[in-house]
Order: C-alpha cells, then structure tokens, then sequence
C-alpha cells in the first residue's frame, strides 16, 4: 500500500491517559510509543514530542469528549484529523491501547482516515451556545407541562380556555393562583388582555378547583424554576447575538432563504459554519446532517426509507424553518410542499422540505449569493443526456447498449 505521510501520529484518547505512537520514515519505518496523561502540562508536553519528532499529521478517535481538550492544545501546530470510531475498528482479538494507536497512525500514514468536520473555535463556541440554549428552551418546556399536570390535578381547567397559560394574561392568573386569592368577575376583567375579556364567565368558572395548599406550592416552585430558565435563555440569546455580529453577511444571506429568521440562522450556522468547502457537495452536507434519504434498493428498484442519522440540533431547526417556508405564499418551497404531502403525507413532506432548505444553504453560502425566488410554477427539469437514457434502455432491456454518434 502506498505511503502518503513520511512521519505521523496516531493518539489513544482517554479520560486519564493518552497513547501516542508515530511513525517515521518511507521504507523502513520507525516506531515510536509514549504514553501522556490528560492535564494541560502533560498535552503540552505532547505536542512538544510530536514537533521534536517532526510530525506533521495527527488522528484521533472522537471519543466522548475527552478529543476536545488534545484538539485544542495541539490546533494550529499539526494537521489533526478527528476519526470516526466506528470506521477505524481494528482487527478483533487484538486489543490493546498500544495496539489502538499504532493502527490509527497506520491507517493514516496510507491516507484511509477521513477526517470528520470539526468547525474553528469560533463557531464551536457558537455552537455551545446554540445548543445549551436549546437545552434551557427544552427544560422550560418540561416545567411548563409540570404546572399543566399540577393544574389539572387541581382541576384548574384554564387551558380549556386559554391558548396559551404562560402568556401576559395566564401568568397574571397564575399569580393569583399560587397566592391563594379568591377572584372576583372584575379581578379576572383587570387581569387578562383583549379577546379574553370576553370569556371572563368561563375563566371564573374554570378557575373554581379544588386547589390544596401543597398544590400551591408545587405550582410555585416550578414557576420560579420557569422564570430563571427564561432569564438564563434571554442571557444567552445576548450571547449569542454579540457573536453573531461577525457573521452579518452570511445570516443576511441566510434570511433570504423563507423560512429562515435570526435565531435559525444562529444555530444553522453554529451548526455547519460558513466554510462549505468542508463539504464536497450538497448531498455530502445533506448526508452529515441527517436528511439524505436512507439507501434501500434492492433488484433495481429503489424503495422509501428512513433518512440517514446526523445532527439533531441541525435536523431540528430545519423543520422548524421548513414549517416557516410552508407558510410563506407563493414561493417555490411552499409549492414542493403542497406538491409532496399530498401523496407521501406531512412528515415525509416537511422532512424533504427541510433537505431542500440544506441543499438551498449550502448554494447560498459556498457562492455568496442570495437565494433567488424561482416562484411556485418551478419545476426542476431532469437533464435527458444520452447517458440517462442509455441507463433507462439497459434497465428496460436487460443489455448492455453503446451509443454512438451518427455519421453523416
């Protein structure tokens, strides 16, 4: 096999101790195995070794988390790739961590690791913002189906009336709830805002439960927790937005996309990064992320299936712009929509609408460009090359069929 790296290093990560083995030379190859701890002092002495051994490449295994602190004492010193460990199994019978890291460094001195996408510091900071923001959003959630719960034990039935029980007027009544106040026709009018007004007989009537004192109190401790989850999220939201300030053309151009807002291009962003050279093609992104249509096809015929695994955050937020580009009218996404879900259902529909946006992201942020509305009469015309069309004849025949061109 051929040799593509002169001297290399491949590294054993673990939460105590790390295995480095380099290799060295073309023909005879010269081995070297160290093994380091995992405080800063013993990566910095790492990186020392690895420079004194002139390595100019570096893999490792995406192992928990433990990866990230080795990344970010070796980062601008080697070329480091970040290794699936799924695809670098060794031969099994042999395991050992020697063993581990001399064939990570094998697999990359004869150029068989395919790095995994690692965005730069910047957006991996980013990208811990977006995410434990969306953690916070999701325990607010949670708190807020605990004071449901609580409510209907109570048989406060304020949601048989009320769209939203957190909104202005609901907390008003909240309040009032965890207080113990008995309210009054006029109290309840004060309390609530526009259209309820007009549903004051029905919210006295719903709010007369049997709430007990423990009630109450569990009503309040969730509450308080709900509040200071909302005001650690509105802190991160400023975060977030400060960091956002060096990336105002690529979320300008990202908001051209329908569907896509401010905080969804924060977190697409956060995400995939703004560098699409990391990613040959829409569908290698496509595939990344999670919304490439899994691969079933067997005798010929391709059948459906589910997408591929990938990024959670990155699936989630866009079907949520997906949704946003149904509602928008008369555009080219809300017409793939309608045209879909009418025969392969809403969520079949909304996730290859989601795939699309991906595909329509990548374009806009590889070229520089804006999306461009093509309207909802667009329909993307297949290339009839002759190639196609020798493909349909062979399936069709069971041949093989040459094309060539006509002599005159």
């Amino acid at each position: 096999m051929d040799v593509l790296l002169n001297c290399c290093a491949g590294l054993d990560v673990h939460q105590k101790e790390i295995v480095a083995c380099v290799l060295k030379g073309e023909k005879k190859v010269r081995k070297q195995i160290r093994n380091f701890g995992t405080t800063t002092k013993e990566l910095l002495a790492l990186s020392d070794w690895l420079q004194e051994s002139q390595c100019t490449h570096v893999a490792m295994e995406s192992t928990g988390v433990y990866w990230k602190p080795v990344w970010n004492i070796l980062e601008g010193s080697v070329t480091l790739i970040l290794a699936n460990a799924k695809r670098i199994k060794n031969v099994p019978g042999k395991k050992t961590d020697m063993s581990d890291a001399q064939w990570i460094a094998r697999l990359l001195r004869n150029g068989l690791i395919e790095s995994s996408f690692v965005p730069p510091e910047a957006i991996r900071n980013l990208r811990d913002l977006t995410r434990y923001r969306r953690k916070l959003l999701q325990m607010a959630t949670e708190q807020k189906n605990r004071i449901h719960n609580v409510l209907q034990d109570a048989n406060i039935k304020l949601t048989s009336y009320m769209s939203d029980v957190f909104g202005v007027s609901g907390r008003a009544l909240l309040e009032a709830i965890m207080n113990g106040e008995s309210l009054t026709r006029e109290q309840v009018h004060s309390r609530v805002k526009t259209q309820l007004r007009v549903k004051v007989p029905q919210l006295l009537d719903a709010l007369n439960g049997k709430i007990r004192r423990h009630h109450r109190q569990m009503i309040r401790r969730q509450y308080d927790l709900l509040l200071d989850l909302e005001k650690h999220s509105e802190e991160l939201e400023q975060e977030i937005d400060q960091y956002m300030q060096n990336y105002q053309e690529e979320v300008s151009l990202l908001k051209t996309i329908p569907g896509i807002n401010q905080g969804a291009a924060a977190v697409i962003l956060a995400e995939i990064g703004t560098d699409m050279t990391q990613f040959p093609s829409d569908a290698h992104l496509s595939s990344w992320g999670g919304l490439s249509p899994g691969n079933n096809e067997s005798a010929g015929k391709k059948r459906s299936s589910k997408t591929t695994k990938g990024n959670k955050g990155l699936k989630s937020i866009l079907r949520q712009a997906a949704w946003g580009a149904v509602r928008s009218k008369n555009t080219r996404l809300s017409a793939y929509y309608y045209r879909l879900v009418k025969r392969r259902g809403p969520k079949k529909a909304i996730m290859a609408l989601a795939h699309l946006v991906l595909k329509i992201t990548y374009h806009v942020l590889k070229e520089k460009q804006p999306y461009k509305e093509l309207g909802p009469d667009y329909l993307p015309k297949r290339k009839q090359s002759a190639k196609y069309h020798q493909r349909q004849l062979e399936k069709l025949l069971g041949y093989e069929i040459e094309i060539h061109e006509k002599t005159a």
